[in-house]
């Protein structure tokens, strides 16, 4: 948690219900926008052919890219969930629906952090 500011800043994303191409789709475009965990050489890969696979990463929405920030052409949809402080969730949602079309399937609220379950999809 950052004291300055006096909320947390990072985002957690965990991509699922989707081929590896889109989750990459996905990573990219929000890494175009945000800096995150994940780098241009961690490429997606499916790890079993029978078992669904999950792709995370995590977003600082501080740090904020202002360059080729926009809409991304999916496959598919892609079924997100993500998590993280109130501040981070609403900035990083504003993004989300700057890149994709974006319906949400349900929301948790805590104490001092918010989830978002949502299908992203080409805009």
């Amino acid at each position: 948690m950052d004291s300055e500011r006096g909320h947390p800043e990072s985002v957690s994303v965990e991509l699922s219900g989707c081929s590896k191409e889109d989750a990459r789709t996905v990573f990219d475009a929000l890494c175009a926008c945000f800096s995150s965990d994940r780098c241009e050489q961690d490429v997606p890969r499916d790890y079993h052919e029978v078992r669904p696979t999950v792709w995370l990463g995590t977003f600082d929405v501080a740090d904020a890219h202002g360059g080729d920030c926009g809409p991304a052409r999916l496959g598919a949809s892609v079924t997100a969930d993500v998590q993280g402080g109130y501040w981070a969730i609403d900035r990083f949602r504003t993004t989300l629906d700057s890149l994709f079309t974006v319906q949400d399937m349900s929301s948790a609220s805590g104490d001092q952090e918010r989830e978002l379950h949502v299908r992203l999809e080409s805009r």
